[in-house]
Parts: C-alpha cells; structure tokens; sequence
C-alpha cells in the first residue's frame, strides 16, 4: 500500500500528478455590461450550477447563457461533452460531468482527459468529492477562498486500472441513482402536503358555507384569532451564548426546520448561565418555536424532553386548550402566513419581524374536533416524509462508506474479463 491524501491506496494502483493525466483549463466571466454576450445559447457554467445539483454527476443546463460573441472577443474555451468541472473558488470541491458543450467562469476548474483508454471521468467525479475537505484547505485568498490551477495540476493522485476505475464508478453511480429517486419522492410528497395545506386550511373538511376575512376566504363556522388569545408567546433573553463543547443548548434560528427542531450544532451554555435563565426562556415539549429574524416564519415543534433555552432571534409559542398543537404548527408554516409576514418584515440588511406582531398574528380556527382531524392528515403526511428522508440518509451513509473504500482500494472490486 502507498500513502496518499486520502490514505494509503494498493501498490498495484499507479500515483500520477492530475495535470499528467488531464488538461486543466479555467474560465472567465464576460462583461455584463455588454447586452451581445449574454442570454445566448452557449451553457456558461458557475459554482452555483454545480452545487445544486446534489446527487447527480450530470450537468446538462445551466442558469445563465452566453452568446458566441462572447465566446470570440472574451477567449472562452468551448468544453466538450465529458468534461470533469471541479468549483475551484468560494465552494471548493464540488463536481460535475457536462452533457453538453459549456463554457466555465472563474470559479471552476476544467479537467479533460489526455487519454480516454486511461481515465473514466465519472470515476474522477467521485475522487475530486472524497478530496473536498482537502482541497478546501490548500484554498488561499481573503475574501473568497480559492484553489489555483497549478495547485490542481500538482496533486498527486491514484490511477488504478481503467476496467477497475468503471467498475467503482458503476456502483458509486448506482447509489447515487437510488438517491435521486428517494429526492424525487421526497419532492413528490412535499408537493403533496403543500397541496393539501393549502386545501385544508383554507376550506377545512366538508364545508359547503364560506366568508371572506382578512386572511382570505375561509369556513363560515371557522373564526379568526389573534395568536396570543389561543397561545403564550414568549421573547428569548438577548444574548450571544459562550460555546463549549459541553453544557445546555442554546436553540439558534439555523436550528429551527419546518415541523421540527434539531439540537445537534446547537451552541452550549455553561451550567451557570442556564440556571441565569427564568422559566420562560426553557421551552417545554410541545412548545412551537418561531424563527423571525433573517430566516422568518419557520416553525418547528419542540419533540424531546432535553432542556435547553432559547436563544437570540427566536420565540416561543405554548399552545393553550383552544388550539391542538399540531394544527398551530401547521397553520404557523402555512402559505396564509408567510405571505402575510413577507409584507410585514422591517430591515435593510436582515429581515425582522417583531415580537407584538407575532403576538397578533390572525389565524383561522374550527373546533377542536376539525383541527385534530387537519392536523393528523397531514401528520400521516409528514410521517411518510420522515422515513423518506432516514432512507435517504442511510444511503447517503453507504455511499460514504463505499467511497472511503472503494476510491481508496481498502476493499478492491472485482473485475470481469
């Protein structure tokens, strides 16, 4: 075995500089000035192109495109079908095989193949990934991190045979495939629930009667209510919690998703600090929590039974006996909402929403009895969509595993003849 970056690799696999086996061109960005170089024909791939697509090596569109004038007066290569790009500025370490003549712009770095009989470039696609933190780190630059072409071209990396470099990219491609179409019932299905939201909190189950209100048409038996008459909303206490790696979670808005909340990255407070804070700033479970600042209007539901305080920028919401918790949740991340928070945002540079119109927020509210029944349709739901998503991150643990082993020959492959 020979050492790499990536550990030690078989001896039977050869070790070469990439620029040995690729050419490694870069791109530029055509002057937006001019109105003749842009919304042509020509793909002109950015780091943002390659980072949205997630599970799929493939790249076949991009968001902007540029004309041949552009191509001519700004000396852009035109990159065949089968190019390797790799963002190379900013966002280090993603990669993309184009499916269709590109261009690039100065954040990408383009791999081409000296010879196709030594190198599968899907194979490369997944290298390149295994090597991101590393090559995040010989990035250099103040503003904007960057890793330079001739930095590429002297890494050392490993060329295993050609039939064995198809056979790790064939199973790497496979899961990657049973990902994508986990992604895609995962989009399904939340399309689905948005669907049936904005059905069922809008016309509720089996009405016939309806009124216009200030929030829209609605249920002529539903009536409209501020928030604070069917909950207690409650401010965080405004300070920047001191991190430790251990102690209570301080809840932070990046914390806070649609329906849920997760305390994994949260910050630690010493056990001093916390016993600072009154009650009111220790949320309970079944307590709803509020993002309204920069990231506003995401509600998730407090599930566990661990303490921890609430920090700067979000509030808590405890559900009283007028309204089943579950419905407020769903009705707090509804459409009906957020457009009407979108309006009344204030700030220049992070958007705000304040305390006292939380607090009067409008929603509409059937019985008990109809609320429970909205709540546990989409309840079934998102119980469909959480699996979805523990399947999608078991794969995503295979796949992780397959491509410590396998990019590294730690477990070799085996190749038909």
């Amino acid at each position: 075995m020979e050492k790499t970056f990536v550990g030690q690799i078989p001896k039977d696999w050869e070790i070469v500089r990439a620029g040995h086996i690729f050419d490694i061109y870069g791109g530029t960005t055509p002057s937006t000035n001019n109105k003749e170089y842009w919304n042509g024909d020509i793909l002109w791939v950015t780091p943002t192109d390659v980072t949205k697509l997630n599970n799929t090596p493939y790249l076949d569109d991009t968001e902007k495109k540029i004309t041949e004038k552009a191509v001519r007066e700004c000396s852009l290569k035109i990159l065949q079908p089968g190019t390797l790009l790799l963002t190379s500025r900013a966002t280090i370490g993603f990669t993309a095989i184009n499916k269709k003549p590109v261009t690039i712009n100065q954040g990408i770095t383009a791999l081409i193949p000296k010879k196709k009989d030594m190198v599968d470039v899907l194979f490369y696609n997944y290298y390149f990934r295994l090597l991101r933190t590393y090559l995040q780190q010989l990035g250099a630059g103040s503003t904007f991190k960057e890793i330079s072409r001739s930095i590429i071209k002297k890494l050392k990396i490993p060329l295993p045979p050609l039939p064995e470099q198809k056979k790790i990219a064939e199973i790497l491609s496979t899961v990657d495939k049973a990902i994508q179409k986990v992604d895609e019932a995962i989009a399904k299905t939340e399309r689905l629930k948005k669907g049936l939201m904005q059905e069922l909190l809008t016309k509720g189950i089996g009405h016939k009667e309806f009124k216009n209100t200030e929030i829209g048409r609605i249920p002529k038996e539903w009536k409209i209510v501020k928030l604070e008459d069917v909950a207690k909303v409650f401010d965080c206490k405004h300070r920047t919690p001191t991190y430790y790696s251990e102690g209570f979670p301080v809840l932070l808005p990046r914390n806070v998703q649609e329906g849920r909340i997760s305390l994994e990255d949260a910050p630690r407070t010493s056990y001093e600090e916390y016993l600072d804070l009154t009650e009111k700033y220790k949320p309970a479970r079944g307590d709803i929590i509020y993002t309204r600042n920069a990231k506003v209007g995401v509600a998730g539901m407090v599930m566990t039974n661990e303490e921890f305080a609430l920090g700067q920028d979000l509030v808590g919401i405890r559900p009283l006996k007028k309204v089943e918790s579950n419905y407020l949740l769903y009705v707090l991340n509804s459409s009906i909402i957020r457009r009407y928070l979108i309006k009344a945002q204030t700030g220049s540079t992070f958007k705000r929403i304040n305390l006292s119109l939380i607090r009067k927020l409008k929603i509409p509210l059937p019985s008990l009895e109809e609320q429970h029944k909205i709540a546990e349709i989409l309840s079934t739901v998102d119980r469909k969509l959480e699996l979805e998503r523990k399947r999608k991150e078991k794969l995503e643990r295979i796949k992780k595993g397959l491509m410590n082993d396998l990019l590294t020959g730690r477990k070799r492959v085996r190749v038909e003849c």
